[in-house]
């Protein structure tokens, strides 16, 4: 992993930079908040710290948090519409300072794509640059499982998202930025990582980052003190 110098260097002339979601560009755990939409909270919130924490692998901690929520079509409709993705403070000017200077962003998520792709909506991040976990249903609305064909299901899932978005376009500087375990690991072949802890601090994360912050003003500050975001 880089130094504190490097990963600052890197950030300023980074091809593209990958944002986790959950607790790092919205403030909350998507799948713990639709989990208490549905009545199961702290069963699935043991599970999601677990998973967090790197004590568990991804898609085990995945499979049976969606086993005890069971979300069905309609639940999660409303779930948007009573209680939409509330972006953290800073994120929206981050990821425009970053686009003006060049940089790809993409969303990378073990989250869910339908609730992933509201926040893109927000942050003006198409669909084709978001990763996330993608829920099936039956005819009636009721859940019937997830994709474990997607690479954000499984553990090292997001190293190798990256990995995969540095071969389709050729960047050589790409950057990580996360709160969680799963999002540290994505470097390599991230060539660097930005731990992440306005929202929840993950010791595991906090003692390992050779970069942690808890706020996007603190990227941002080092955007503008370099050239800005022109």
């Amino acid at each position: 992993m880089s130094t504190l110098y490097e990963t600052k260097a890197i950030l300023r002339g980074a091809d593209a930079v990958c944002f986790d979601v959950d607790s790092t560009v919205i403030t909350d755990e998507g799948i713990d908040e639709l989990a208490k939409f549905c009545g199961v909270g702290d069963e699935v919130t043991e599970w999601t710290k677990r998973a967090m924490g790197g004590g568990v692998s991804f898609r085990t901690a995945l499979r049976e948090r969606l086993n005890i929520i069971r979300p069905t079509c309609d639940q999660i409709a409303e779930l948007l519409q009573v209680k939409p993705p509330q972006l953290t403070p800073g994120i929206r000017e981050l990821v425009s300072c970053l686009q003006r200077r060049g940089a790809h962003i993409f969303l990378v998520s073990g989250g869910f794509r339908c609730l992933v792709e509201i926040v893109g909506q927000e942050l003006s991040i198409p669909p084709e640059d978001i990763y996330a976990n993608r829920l099936s249903f039956f005819y009636n609305g009721e859940y019937a499982g997830f994709d474990e064909s997607q690479l954000t299901s499984e553990s090292g899932g997001k190293g190798k998202v990256i990995a995969a978005i540095k071969a389709k376009y050729g960047y050589k500087q790409v950057v990580m930025i996360g709160d969680g375990a799963t999002d540290m690991e994505a470097c390599p072949p991230a060539d660097a990582f930005i731990g992440f802890g306005g929202n929840a601090v993950r010791s595991q994360v906090q003692e390992n980052s050779k970069w942690f912050v808890t706020s996007f003003h603190e990227l941002l500050h080092e955007l503008e003190s370099a050239n800005g975001c022109i």
